[in-house]
């Protein structure tokens, strides 16, 4: 089975904090986190399609530049929360769970988990409605790359 080419593998990644901590519970740290996301797309390490940050994890739907590998855009990420936090305590678990979005179904599924995660959740009636998600912010994300579309 060959590879897809870079400029083609978008991935929905999940990654957690140590021990679940619910450090994006405080509301400057998970606009810290939404920021850290903001910065890395700009700057052109990834392309942002959809995201949410929870209490104790942040799920992201991302297609790495051409020239970035999936591991080091999730380094640019946990390093950057990281390095801002200046926590004395292990921010991240080690890993991040990936799995290639193989075609435009799975890539509106996978928008459609991000978004809902906090209603599931139980933290908001409606997506829109929850601050720290591309569903309330769609300005920040890009569009889906032109092989889903």
């Amino acid at each position: 089975m060959s590879q897809a080419p870079q400029e083609q593998r978008t991935y929905f990644t999940t990654f957690s904090t140590a021990g679940r901590r619910r450090i994006f519970q405080v509301e400057k740290n998970a606009r810290l986190m939404v920021d850290t996301l903001r910065n890395y797309r700009t700057r052109g390490r990834f392309s942002l399609h959809a995201f949410v940050v929870m209490p104790d994890h942040v799920h992201a739907l991302i297609t790495p530049a051409t020239e970035v590998s999936l591991e080091k855009s999730i380094q640019f990420i946990k390093g950057g929360v990281s390095f801002q936090l200046q926590s004395n305590f292990e921010v991240w678990e080690r890993g991040h769970f990936d799995k290639r979005v193989p075609d435009k179904h799975a890539y509106v599924a996978c928008v459609m988990y991000i978004h809902r995660n906090p209603v599931v959740a139980g933290f908001v009636a409606e997506e829109g409605a929850y601050a720290f998600s591309s569903a309330a912010q769609p300005d920040e994300v890009d569009p889906a790359p032109e092989w889903f579309r």
